[in-house]
């Protein structure tokens, strides 16, 4: 199961630098992973999505009969909560009104799972431990950079909207860093299910 969950893993980051390597046009700057789904490959960002909540899944199963602490446990039901709004939004694109609804599932729960797993995991590494805290950090980091980034726009004129289509360029003065940190957390979520898995492995 293990050894599933590290290729799944393995998959959606393959599938994520695809998506880069083939829709050039989205800046990775200020786009977000999400708005691949409206380009040429929406397959792509399908798959990134479905291989990600998939090897949170089998993490999950591999999991559950290791925990031994209620908060642990309570940590692996918050990660499969996750795989429903990681799966959703692979299902949903971001013009669909789910796909909202897969952020909010998907999103915040990584860090909860993360943090309880890892605080509550018998001998957990320090690897585990700072992949644990990095994927609240990087949701901070994309936090600041969204408000930052939209309250430029809005500055700068540009209407900000689920309706409104975005720029085609960033006016000059707009920091605009939030797609790097979208995919700062990405990298920081499923880098904790790698590193996760890893140390089941090695027990």
């Amino acid at each position: 199961m293990i050894m599933i969950t590290l290729i799944l893993a393995v998959l959606a980051l393959l599938s994520l630098l695809a998506l880069h390597i083939v829709s050039p046009e989205y800046q990775p700057s200020w786009r977000m992973i999400s708005e691949y789904a409206l380009g040429k490959h929406k397959w792509l960002i399908t798959l990134f999505f479905v291989f990600w909540g998939l090897s949170s899944l089998t993490l999950g199963i591999a999991l559950w009969p290791l925990v031994n602490s209620t908060w642990a446990t309570v940590g692996v039901v918050v990660l499969f909560v996750s795989v429903v709004g990681e799966i959703m939004g692979g299902l949903f694109d971001i013009k669909h009104k789910l796909h909202g609804v897969s952020f909010m599932l998907g999103v915040p729960a990584v860090p909860v799972a993360a943090m309880l797993i890892g605080n509550n995991l018998m001998n957990a590494s320090w690897l585990v431990i700072l992949s644990s805290h990095a994927t609240w950090i990087s949701l901070v980091v994309m936090a600041v950079a969204m408000i930052v980034m939209i309250s430029g726009f809005k500055k700068a004129g540009i209407p900000m909207g689920p309706d409104v289509a975005p720029p085609e360029t960033v006016p000059y003065g707009v920091i605009a860093l939030a797609g790097y940190a979208n995919r700062l957390l990405v990298i920081c979520y499923v880098g904790w299910v790698i590193v996760v898995a890893n140390f089941i492995l090695n027990q």
